[in-house]
């Protein structure tokens, strides 16, 4: 099963609910920076994602974002750009490797 790379980004109103969804994006992913996560996600996975993070926030109030990069095996792991410190994708690889 091929698996995609993905941004997720998301802007949570509530300290709670923020934390919760931390909790559940590192299920997925991890960390670039506060509220932004990559993701290398099968179909299956995504949506399995979608739906807890869905289930813990306010649809009225928060939002979430998720960017596909494309297959992680063609240009999805080429597509992130970092300027300044650089940025560490190894765990991630290691993982798909």
């Amino acid at each position: 099963m091929s698996r995609n790379r993905y941004i997720l980004a998301y802007d949570i109103s509530d300290k709670k609910r923020l934390r919760d969804i931390y909790k559940k994006a590192t299920g997925y992913g991890d960390p670039l920076q506060l509220s932004v996560f990559i993701c290398d996600l099968s179909p299956t996975e995504l949506l399995l994602m979608e739906n807890d993070l869905s289930n813990v926030m306010n649809l009225k109030e928060d939002s979430v974002i998720i960017a596909n990069l494309g297959p992680v095996t063609q240009h999805g792991s080429k597509r992130i750009k970092a300027i300044g410190r650089p940025l560490d994708l190894e765990p991630i690889r290691a993982i798909i490797l």
